[in-house]
């Protein structure tokens, strides 16, 4: 499964209680549409770092970066430099 693929089966199954019509895009903001709130964000920080073998710094921890499927992805893929998910 590639990064996107990752983070979207990992917001459907821990925030959305597998209700995938919630995550109509990739485009769809975690924080506006209430999927995820300030407590989960660091669910998903904690998730990521751990799958990715990243190390999220506090001065990262932006919309820019966390609030979306394409900008989680994309940060990953900076931070990372692609690699792929470590297998569980």
């Amino acid at each position: 499964m590639d990064i996107k693929g990752n983070i979207r089966q990992f917001i459907i199954d821990n925030f959305l209680m597998g209700e995938s019509s919630r995550l109509s895009s990739d485009k769809v903001s975690f924080l506006d549409s209430g999927i995820v709130d300030s407590t989960g964000v660091l669910e998903l920080v904690t998730w990521v770092e751990e799958t990715f073998r990243i190390k999220i710094e506090d001065d990262e921890l932006l919309p820019e970066n966390l609030d979306s499927v394409d900008r989680l992805s994309d940060f990953i893929q900076r931070k990372s430099g692609a690699k792929q998910p470590v297998k569980s």
